[in-house]
């Protein structure tokens, strides 16, 4: 779709869903499609606490964590436009939600359950998988978070056999049915 047309983005685009649903690797290469900035909430806190995500749970909480998160997101909306990627819970709150459609538009990367495992399993990045039984704590985290995912403004399905680009490109075309978040210029 990006062959030879310009676009311009109105609002920022905010990228929502699990871990392993491809946020940050589908937001930098939807990014360069549109040739707008990529912007990442869980870098942004990290730099402005100069900790890791980890680190502030384990010396905070995470109701402090999610505090922080939510400023971090309302400053990135207001100050930048661009493609947002968030943390996993950022979604869950109401407050962001109402933020990241009211101030732009937010997309869930929809992946099922054995496409996130299949991405997160053997990682020990992910603070919440950090139990006995961590396909158990995925699978609850899950079935919790994925009817509140389905309140995004756009839904994109994942398939196992998209490469990051196919994803960017399925993102950027329920994009173009958003004439309020993406304009082509000719």
């Amino acid at each position: 779709m990006s062959g030879g047309t310009h676009w311009i983005l109105k609002k920022t685009v905010v990228l929502v869903g699990m871990m392993g649903a491809g946020k940050t690797a589908v937001g930098k290469a939807l990014a360069a499609r549109l040739s707008v900035p990529f912007l990442d909430s869980d870098a942004e806190i990290e730099k402005a606490a100069n900790m890791t995500i980890s680190e502030i749970f384990q010396r905070d909480g995470e109701a402090f964590f999610r505090a922080r998160e939510s400023e971090v997101i309302e400053r990135l909306l207001d100050t930048q436009r661009g493609i947002l990627s968030t943390g996993g819970g950022a979604f869950l709150s109401e407050r962001n939600r109402q933020m990241m459609s009211d101030k732009g538009v937010s997309v869930w990367l929809n992946a099922d359950l054995s496409l996130l495992w299949s991405r997160v399993k053997g990682k020990n990045t992910r603070p919440l998988l950090r139990t006995a039984h961590p396909y158990e704590t995925l699978r609850k985290i899950y079935e919790t978070r994925a009817p509140v995912y389905a309140l995004a403004d756009l839904n994109v399905a994942a398939d196992p056999g998209y490469s990051i680009d196919d994803m960017a490109a399925e993102v950027e075309a329920a994009l173009v049915t958003r004439r309020d978040v993406l304009e082509a210029v000719k």
